[in-house]
């Protein structure tokens, strides 16, 4: 027993154990959406393209912080004017918008003498978490949980049907570029926690594994809130006993119990059909018969 509560002992990962559920909610929430738009893509676009805004809040000398948000925003803004402005598709557009500025902050950290670690932008630090780095995560995460279990109900009708939220008297434009935003808050929160990449990780399976769970949108915000929580804390409790990097420890976790979850929706999919034969089968026979 002493030795399976060991990584609660020390102070590195209880701060391990605190950003996790800290990113665990926002995280969670935003993936339901972008599993619903089918905007994964968009998550993946914005999460690299806050690296040049990185390094040049570090050269300019502001918080780091405030460079990956406009660097996010930027991206996310540029994508939408040129998907509407040209007649290349919107995924498209967002492949090159996203690994242009991901090139550009590649050439920029290359080019300045700094004591960053890139491993640590693109993969996160989650064992180096520092008490200040937990408060400002927790601000961000609460102002953006807030915002959507305020708006969740106007984002779901956005989501699905753009052209009758904007008949309903909703502000589309205010609904998509708030979503836009809260995903750039949202990865900046994560940055120490998962880094650029595998934040799309985090952004994409608990909304994956809670759609084939469920099948209503209330109860699909909460289950991908318990498994994202769920499955951060348990890849970082493993991480430490089979000496492997936090992140891609939880990944490879919500990744097993999307896998769990498909088989168990296909398994489910196919008894559904079977007794739909079954039963169409019979009443032919009796139908037959008489």
């Amino acid at each position: 027993m002493e030795s399976l509560l060991l990584p609660f002992q020390f102070p590195f990962m209880q701060n391990a154990f605190f950003i996790c559920m800290i990113v665990a909610i926002p995280t969670a929430l935003l993936s339901c959406f972008l599993v619903l738009k089918g905007w994964a893509l968009m998550g993946d676009a914005v999460s690299h393209a806050v690296l040049p805004g990185i390094v040049l809040a570090y050269v300019l000398g502001i918080p780091l912080l405030i460079g990956a948000f406009a660097a996010g925003m930027f991206c996310a803004v540029a994508t939408g004017y040129l998907s509407n402005n040209s007649r290349v598709k919107q995924d498209t557009v967002m492949g090159v918008v996203f690994s242009g500025m991901f090139a550009v902050g590649i050439v920029m950290y290359v080019s300045i003498e700094t004591n960053m670690h890139l491993d640590h932008i693109l993969f996160g630090n989650m064992l180096g978490v520092e008490p200040h780095e937990l408060l400002t995560s927790g601000l961000i995460s609460l102002f953006v949980s807030l915002a959507i279990l305020l708006k969740w109900k106007d984002l779901l009708l956005h989501s699905f049907d753009p052209t009758q939220a904007r008949g309903s008297g909703l502000h589309v434009g205010w609904l998509h570029y708030g979503l836009l935003a809260a995903l750039s808050l949202t990865i900046v929160a994560t940055l120490n926690a998962a880094g650029l990449i595998l934040a799309i990780g985090l952004l994409i399976a608990p909304g994956a594994i809670a759609f084939l769970l469920v099948r209503k949108f209330s109860t699909m915000l909460w289950v991908a809130v318990l498994v994202n929580m769920v499955t951060m804390l348990a890849g970082t409790y493993a991480s430490f006993f089979l000496d492997s990097a936090s992140a891609p420890t939880i990944v490879l976790v919500q990744t097993a119990v999307f896998i769990v979850a498909f088989v168990r929706r296909l398994a489910i999919t196919r008894k559904a059909s079977l007794m739909q034969i079954t039963a169409e089968t019979e009443a032919s026979n009796q139908s037959s018969t008489a």
